[in-house]
């Protein structure tokens, strides 16, 4: 097994505080309560601060460090299909649209919850009805998301959960890294 250090302090705790956020505002809050608003809120200016950490951030951090290509992704579903063992040092090209899909349904997700508390927008069954239907497809990425890094964990033998704790990603010696 060789340790790799890849995930910075910032990244892990916004993993987990958004995590957090989420879970606690999809089923533990009262939708119509100041505190499902206010962690809303939370989330909301996470989400924001991970995406100026996304650009200015380490270089493990950085979009462009982990940027989906198409030929990326061929190439991830063909390792799949294939069965070859391969761990990526940071993102997979799967994990990354997986993560953009996350911060753009978040985003959306805040902006319609905030459109409900405004005045042109109070009642208006559409803005509603959006944000609730953003609130299920990320409820089901985020059951995907969870899917894959047990399956990827399983099949690569890297722990994911383990390495977004420490910051260290630890693979086995008989598994191709990807840079």
């Amino acid at each position: 097994m060789t340790d790799h250090k890849i995930w910075d302090p910032f990244v892990r705790l916004f993993h987990w505080s958004v995590a957090a956020g989420f879970l606690a505002n999809a089923f533990l809050t009262d939708d119509e309560s100041k505190l499902h608003e206010w962690v809303g809120y939370i989330v909301l200016a996470l989400v924001g601060f991970r995406i100026l950490w996304g650009l200015i951030g380490p270089k493990s951090a950085r979009f462009s460090s982990f940027w989906p290509t198409r030929n990326g992704v061929t190439e991830q579903l063909s390792d799949l299909a294939t069965r070859r063992r391969k761990a990526h040092l940071g993102h997979t090209p799967l994990g990354a649209l997986m993560i953009f899909n996350l911060l753009a349904s978040l985003l959306a997700i805040g902006l319609t919850g905030w459109m409900m508390t405004t005045n042109a927008f109070w009642g208006v069954d559409w803005v509603e009805e959006a944000h609730e239907a953003l609130v299920t497809w990320a409820e089901i990425s985020v059951v995907l998301h969870v899917a894959a890094v047990i399956w990827e964990s399983w099949r690569t033998g890297v722990n994911l959960p383990r390495a977004m704790v420490t910051g260290t990603k630890r693979v086995p010696d008989d598994v191709k890294l990807v840079p």
